[in-house]
């Protein structure tokens, strides 16, 4: 039977996110139930809830950072047992006969993949909803496991903000000697520094805050760029051999491109947005230097980073919050106050709203 089940909604773009009861699925023979526990809030929940991206069904279940466990499992589910601790990320489901889910890259599905929430399920064409609820239904296959050697909360946001630094570090194939810069330092930002470090390369962070120096240090950075300070920037030129640009809002590539060595690549993980200002042709040519992007991870580049980050004690920087302040979260996201993720406690749910 259907699962009716608690959450928080946005009912529209422009009302703040509610308490809300909607149903799951039945579960399906290759299914596994979670009963979640804490869910991260990644930047990209304000852009859905507040259709940003003009995509937005409503009413809108969001979060695609979580970590629960397994409270069921089907009849064909072997990888999974109850009382196992696990995490959905960014989809649920893909095609899985295309090129891309072949070859482990299901967020590039050809035919699309199912996202967590926001999306259409492709077996019944049911909406899917996210993890800002007491529960949810995923496929086996999309569901990963997670290490009793990492804390549950500060591993959720690996799930979203964790992977997507991860996947472009490993497909440049960072490692010792790379010299790689960050571009911001926020949820993303923060997770490539830690990442870069543990890699091996040496690590710039480009900010345009003079006081995040001490900080940058503290997540991985070898050094510091004020990115508005024109000195410091050509002290940097053709110093980098990987730039991965983490900054959700358009902004000027150029002086960045410049600080690439030849042959190397700016990778955006943060922007759907048209580039703008445009892109100065000859930051490019002079220098057979790329501008490539990356969106999240396959799911089994999703198991190695979480068995990475149990195995080097890498989780994100986070501050917890009651489910009741998610719209003052959101508020505080817009303005960078958060260090570095808000996570979700999902057991206050149970208080009264």
């Amino acid at each position: 039977m259907a699962l009716t089940i608690q959450g928080y909604a946005a009912q529209s773009a422009t009302t703040p996110l509610a308490p809300h009861r909607f149903e799951r699925r039945d579960p399906r023979p290759d299914d596994v139930v979670i009963d979640i526990l804490y869910c991260g809030v990644c930047h990209s929940d304000i852009h859905q809830a507040r259709n940003e991206w003009h995509n937005s069904i409503y009413p809108m279940v969001p979060g695609h950072e979580i970590i629960g466990r397994v409270s069921a499992v089907g009849a064909e589910v072997s990888k999974f047992k109850v009382g196992d601790m696990v995490g959905v990320g960014c989809m649920v489901d893909s095609c899985q006969h295309c090129g891309a889910c072949h070859a482990g890259l299901e967020q590039y599905c050809v035919e699309g993949a199912t996202w967590t929430y926001n999306g259409m399920d492709r077996r019944d064409g049911l909406p899917t909803f996210g993890g800002y609820s007491e529960r949810i239904v995923s496929s086996d296959k999309f569901v990963v496991s997670i290490s009793d050697k990492l804390d549950p909360k500060a591993a959720a946001p690996l799930l979203c903000a964790g992977i997507t630094t991860w996947s472009p570090l490993r497909h440049w194939k960072i490692g010792q000697g790379s010299r790689v810069a960050i571009v911001g330092l926020g949820g993303l930002g923060h997770m490539g520094l830690k990442f870069a470090k543990a890699m091996g390369a040496d690590v710039t962070l480009f900010t345009r805050t003079p006081d995040k120096e001490a900080e940058a240090r503290r997540l991985g950075a070898d050094h510091v760029v004020l990115s508005t300070d024109p000195a410091q920037m050509k002290a940097v030129s053709r110093a980098f051999d990987f730039i991965l640009d983490t900054v959700p809002s358009p902004h000027d590539l150029n002086p960045y491109l410049e600080t690439l060595d030849i042959d190397g690549t700016l990778c955006l993980v943060g922007l759907l947005e048209p580039i703008e200002p445009a892109v100065a042709a000859h930051n490019v040519v002079l220098g057979r230097r790329s501008i490539a992007g990356s969106g999240i991870g396959g799911i089994a580049e999703t198991q190695e980073m979480l068995d990475y980050c149990a195995e080097h004690g890498i989780v994100s920087d986070i501050e917890m919050i009651d489910i009741q302040d998610i719209n003052k979260a959101y508020e505080r996201m817009l303005k960078s106050d958060v260090r570095y993720r808000f996570v979700i406690d999902l057991a206050s749910l149970k208080k009264a709203a």
